[in-house]
C-alpha cells in the first residue's frame, strides 16, 4: 500500500470507518476495495479504517482479502446472519467519529471524495446521516439513495405507478421524492445502506441496525429512527459512487439471486409496516397489504 494512504487499524484514532458486508461477491468486493484505495484512500488525509464483514461466503472472498488487502480489518462469520446483523458486528465495536455502510458492489471514481461528506457533517451537527449521489453505470441515479418515508399512502402511490406518472407532484412522488432537484443538496427522509455515513455520537443515541430485518428495510428503519431522534438525513450529490446493483451476493447465478432478493424486499415491507404503522391503522389495511404482497411475490 502507498505510504500516502491513511488507513488506520481500529486501535488508532479514527475519523471514518468504512464497513463492507460481503457475501459470495469476490469479484465485486475486489473491485470495490481496489477503487476505494485508488480514488479515496490514497488521496485523503483523513484517518480511515476499512472493515470487511464476511457473511459466511463460500467463494474465495476471505482468501482474496487476506492475501491482497492486508490493510483491511476482516471479520469472518461462519454463516450468513443477514445484512443488519453483520453490519452490527462492526458497528458495535467502532471507535470512529463517523461510520460508513458500503455495499460490496460499489465502485469509486474521481468524484468519490468522501471527505466532502465528512466536511458537511462537521459543519452541520444536526445531520445524523448523509448520502452521496449513488448512480448506476449509465449515470442515472439509484433512486434508493433518495427516498421518502414509505407510509401506506406513499407506498400505494409507488406500487400503483402514480409516482411515475406524476414525478413532479409531491402528493404522488414522495416515495423517491423526485419532485426535488436531484442536482442540489437537501434533506431527505431516507437513503440506501449501499452508501451512507452516520455520526457515531448520534448512533449511540439511536442504536444500531434492527436485526429483525434480514435484508432490505434496515436502512429505511434506521433513517426513520435518526429523524425521530431529531437528526437530519441529508443528500449531497457533489459526491458520487457507482452501484452495480444486485451484484452483491451473486455466485454465478445473477437471475436466481435477483429474484431471491426481490422476495426479501416484499417480505420486509410487511415487517416495516408492522413495526411502524400497524398500531396506527385498522387491521384490514394490513390484510390488504399482505394480500397485495403475496400477489407481487407470486408474479416473480
Amino acid at each position: 500500500m502507498p505510504k500516502s494512504a491513511k488507513v488506520a487499524k481500529k486501535s488508532a484514532t479514527i475519523d471514518l470507518e468504512i464497513i463492507i458486508v460481503n457475501y459470495n461477491s469476490q469479484f465485486w468486493l475486489k473491485k470495490t476495495l481496489d477503487t476505494l484505495h485508488e480514488f479515496y484512500l490514497s488521496r485523503t488525509k483523513t484517518k480511515v479504517a476499512v472493515t470487511v464483514v464476511d457473511n459466511g461466503s463460500e467463494d474465495d472472498s476471505i482468501k482474496i482479502v487476506t492475501k491482497e488487502f492486508n490493510w483491511v480489518n476482516l471479520i469472518a462469520l461462519k454463516e450468513n446472519v443477514g445484512y443488519a446483523a453483520a453490519n452490527n458486528k462492526a458497528l458495535l465495536e467502532t471507535q470512529a467519529e463517523y461510520v460508513m455502510l458500503l455495499n460490496s458492489d460499489v465502485e469509486f471514481t474521481d468524484h468519490s471524495n468522501l471527505d466532502l461528506l465528512l466536511a458537511v457533517m462537521d459543519e452541520n451537527q444536526e445531520i445524523g446521516v448523509i448520502s452521496p449521489r449513488v448512480e448506476f453505470t449509465d449515470g442515472g441515479i439509484d433512486p434508493a439513495c433518495h427516498r421518502g418515508e414509505p407510509n401506506p399512502w406513499v407506498s400505494l402511490t409507488y406500487f400503483t405507478k402514480l409516482s411515475s406518472l406524476f414525478p413532479n407532484k409531491q402528493i404522488f412522488a414522495e416515495y423517491h421524492q423526485t419532485y426535488k432537484d436531484l442536482r442540489q443538496a437537501h434533506e431527505i427522509d431516507a437513503c440506501s445502506g449501499a452508501a451512507m455515513i452516520v455520526r457515531s455520537s448520534a448512533m449511540q443515541k439511536v442504536g444500531v441496525l434492527d436485526e429483525r430485518f434480514f435484508m432490505y428495510a434496515e436502512d429505511l428503519d434506521w433513517c426513520k429512527r435518526f429523524r425521530e431522534a431529531g437528526y437530519v438525513v441529508y443528500y449531497f450529490p457533489e459526491v458520487t459512487l457507482i452501484h452495480h446493483k444486485y451484484k452483491s451476493g451473486i455466485k454465478n447465478a445473477s437471475q436466481k439471486i435477483a429474484r431471491k432478493t426481490r422476495m426479501h424486499f416484499y417480505d420486509t415491507m410487511l415487517q416495516y409496516y408492522d413495526k411502524h404503522y400497524r398500531e396506527s391503522y385498522p387491521e384490514f389495511v394490513r390484510i390488504l397489504l399482505r394480500y397485495f404482497l403475496v400477489i407481487k411475490k407470486g408474479a416473480l
